[in-house]
């Protein structure tokens, strides 16, 4: 059987220049790598920036079809109001070697609103009209129900390392061509690099539609991330094994191993995103300070041609130049050195292959134990419509995994 599934190569992701950091792309649930919001709810993004200068920032917003294409809608069609609008507010950091300045940006606002659901880009230029960074989200309109379970897996091969997503979506109202207008995407922690995007139901009864794929919509269990705290950069804590204070803060990460041919441990994890803390601060948004942060990992050797990076939502999970480790033979480790603002994060050590494959469990390998969240989008459109709407949205942890 063929399954009508597509990949997200209509996204292009901008990695944004080293001034800019700590990205934060915020719903009602916290910080998000793709926040979703029901239909009058509000997002927020924020982000530092780090050339003190006092810029002014401008905003522009997209609409997507449910493969990222770009819609055929026009501005004022799904917008009131207008986009291409300056960041107004703005703080500079307080009492931090690091100087910054931290913008703030809530949607919808006294100048822009949505009037459509679907897939969106939001998108942040200069005043030079060079976009810095974009990030994805998502506006759903709760018109039908999605109920979700996550599975073992059937094959014997991956049943130890495999998590299968099966669910149903009912309409109250009943269903009329489904199979030409209702489509669906599932999201493994919110995660777009590993969607699986444009999936077809396979039975309707009544007005339930079921989805009961295996291996279709099937996903790797992976592991749960490390992690580390610096809420006070001063002293070592959380993952931190030592500080050293030179020009700015530099904390030094306790050396980790891979995790691949270990038994599955349970660690509960934020599944790759950090959070913004500060010990004893009023407002960690400008008080909290930036570090250089040192990871090392031992016993990764036999990786080819391939690189080993530092992987996880303090840069929306992107490897580059940056996130890349290199060979530490005086001690025997891979190390890299990550700029950070003060916070709790979730990260893992990723490999990229020759080809750009990014492996995600060489190093950490995949439990079908693991807990990950799973999320579910249902699209439609009208026979004859011009974008995709968002009808519906589920999503489960796979805490409670069965058979």
């Amino acid at each position: 059987m063929l399954f009508p599934f597509f990949s997200l190569g209509q996204l292009e992701i901008t990695t944004p220049p080293r001034y800019i950091r700590t990205i934060v792309f915020s719903d009602s649930n916290g910080p998000q790598s793709l926040p979703i919001i029901r239909l009058g709810d509000q997002i927020q993004l924020s982000f530092d920036v780090l050339n003190n200068e006092e810029s002014d920032y401008f905003y522009r917003i997209t609409h997507h079809n449910a493969d990222w294409s770009k819609s055929n809608l026009s501005i004022n069609e799904y917008l009131n109001g207008f986009d291409d609008i300056r960041i107004s507010t703005y703080q500079n950091s307080l009492s931090t070697l690091q100087l910054y300045s931290h913008y703030t940006l809530t949607l919808p606002n006294n100048r822009t609103s949505f009037t459509k659901s679907g897939n969106y880009i939001l998108s942040i230029y200069n005043d030079d009209n060079q976009l810095l960074f974009s990030r994805p989200f998502v506006i759903f309109q709760a018109e039908v129900k999605v109920s979700i379970a996550v599975k073992r897996s059937r094959e014997l091969e991956n049943i130890n390392e495999k998590q299968i997503v099966q669910y149903s979506i009912v309409n109250p109202k009943g269903w009329q061509n489904p199979d030409q207008t209702i489509s669906t995407s599932i999201f493994q922690n919110r995660n777009l690099d590993n969607a699986i995007l444009g999936v077809k139901h396979q039975y309707v009864l009544g007005n339930e539609l079921q989805y009961r794929y295996n291996d279709a919509t099937s996903f790797w269990g992976g592991n749960e991330y490390f992690y580390f705290e610096n809420k006070d950069i001063r002293v070592a804590n959380n993952a931190v094994e030592f500080i050293d204070l030179q020009e700015v803060y530099h904390s030094y990460l306790y050396t980790d191993f891979p995790r691949y041919n270990q038994t599955y441990t349970y660690n509960p994890d934020i599944n790759g995103q950090f959070l913004t803390t500060i010990f004893n601060a009023r407002n960690p948004n400008i008080e909290a300070d930036y570090s250089w942060v040192h990871f090392s990992l031992l016993g990764a050797n036999n990786i080819g041609d391939s690189t080993i990076h530092i992987y996880g939502g303090f840069n929306d999970f992107l490897v580059n130049d940056e996130t890349q480790m290199t060979y530490n033979a005086s001690r025997g480790v891979f190390d890299c050195a990550i700029y950070l603002k003060q916070g709790f994060y979730n990260y893992k050590y990723v490999v990229q292959n020759p080809d750009g494959y990014i492996d995600t469990s060489a190093i950490s390998g995949d439990f079908y134990q693991t807990e990950n969240n799973y999320t579910v989008l249902v699209y439609y459109r009208k026979l004859g419509g011009r974008y995709d709407a968002i009808i519906g949205f589920g999503e489960v942890s796979s805490e409670g995994i069965s058979n």
